[in-house]
């Protein structure tokens, strides 16, 4: 049987319990700010994660739109390039075959200028034959866009149509005269397939 505890002991002892309850209960309030400002603290660090997580949304849609963007403006100059390319070989396609036609017109028009009235009328159905060979192939150079440059004795050179054979000092004239035409230059549109050979005075002017 135990021994009844004296008055003394029983004071004690009860003083040691609320002693213990007294510091759990000092160990409970130092850490609850601890984790209040733990609670605290989490929504923070979620707004920031979520804050960084949208600027980089947007750095990455503004890539992508900057790069669809250069995509479209490199689908339209490869169009236009295209068509660009399109529209010149349509028109000038033809110049390797056209150029290769021009002394096929050299000797047509040589025959004719060199034909001497007693030839003329000796063989006067074949030099039709040959003015009418001639005719048609202008008409097919004009069907083409391919246009001659016929230069006159008088005129003014151009560097930019006329080739200058030869340069020669001639009475009456200037510099830069044409004081003879070698032969016929062509234009395919606007480009030039050949230019105009002639003879240029060299006379200084007066």
């Amino acid at each position: 049987m135990a021994k009844p505890k004296t008055e003394q002991e029983f004071m004690e002892e009860v003083a040691a319990e609320l002693r213990g309850d007294s510091e759990a209960a000092d160990e409970v309030y130092e850490s609850a700010p601890e984790a209040q400002e733990s609670d605290e603290a989490a929504p923070a660090g979620d707004a920031a994660a979520g804050a960084d997580e949208l600027e980089a949304l947007r750095a990455e849609r503004d890539d992508l739109k900057d790069r669809f963007v250069r995509a479209l403006a490199d689908a339209e100059n490869t169009r236009k390039r295209a068509e660009r390319d399109r529209r010149e070989a349509e028109t000038y396609g033809g110049s390797k075959l056209a150029r290769d036609m021009l002394p096929v017109y050299d000797n047509l028009s040589r025959a004719l200028e060199t034909a001497t009235e007693e030839q003329k009328e000796i063989s006067k159905a074949l030099l039709e034959g040959v003015e009418l060979t001639m005719r048609e192939l202008l008409n097919v150079f004009k069907k083409h866009g391919i246009e001659p440059i016929s230069p006159e004795v008088g005129d003014k050179f151009d560097p930019q149509m006329h080739q200058a054979m030869f340069e020669a000092p001639v009475p009456d004239t200037k510099a830069g005269d044409i004081i003879q035409v070698m032969a016929t230059g062509f234009l395919l549109h606007d480009r030039l397939l050949r230019p105009a050979q002639v003879g240029v005075s060299s006379t200084p002017a007066s």
